[in-house]
């Protein structure tokens, strides 16, 4: 047997078996930055945005992202998400709209990757409803926030200095 948990004896590329793993209830909540100009943080806010609703269409994108993680990442097992839950924060003073993404589902694998996916295209999403104001947007610090659950347990990131 492989030392890597995801290739097979001949050193292929291999879904890990979890059958054989109790289900248990598993959390992970992730976060993201879009670094923005001040006319996005305005537009936003005043709701003009061209392409309508910034944050309810960067909701439902990020909420659909989560539910497809396992359609873009190759290895990951599908989950039957029992929540997924898409949060916003417009910081004025650092130029930057946040985005968390909690996951939640009883099964046998976390969720770290739905919540990251979730992250990831409702970041995207926002890039591109706001590209027209600024096309120099910057997504960055994308990373797993907590998780609970599982053989691992639960984890916590260190905060950001």
């Amino acid at each position: 047997m492989s030392a890597f948990s995801h290739l097979n004896a001949q050193g292929e590329a291999n879904m890990v078996d979890v059958s054989a793993k109790p289900n248990s209830t598993r959390t992970a909540l992730a976060e993201g930055y879009l670094y923005v100009s001040e006319d996005v943080i305005e537009g936003i806010a005043a709701q003009t945005v061209k392409k309508g609703d910034v944050f309810a269409v960067a909701r439902v994108a990020g909420i659909q992202g989560a539910k497809r993680c396992a359609d873009l990442i190759p290895l990951c097992h599908p989950l039957p998400l029992a929540k997924v839950d898409i949060n916003f924060t417009v910081d004025e003073t650092n130029s930057r709209i946040g985005v968390t993404c909690l996951c939640k589902v009883t099964g046998k694998t976390g969720v770290e990757m739905e919540a990251l996916t979730g992250v990831n295209v409702a970041l995207l999403t926002l890039f591109d409803m706001c590209k027209a104001i600024d096309p120099g947007m910057r997504i960055d610090n994308v990373r797993v926030m907590s998780k609970q659950g599982g053989k691992t347990g639960d984890w916590q990131a260190e905060p950001n200095l």
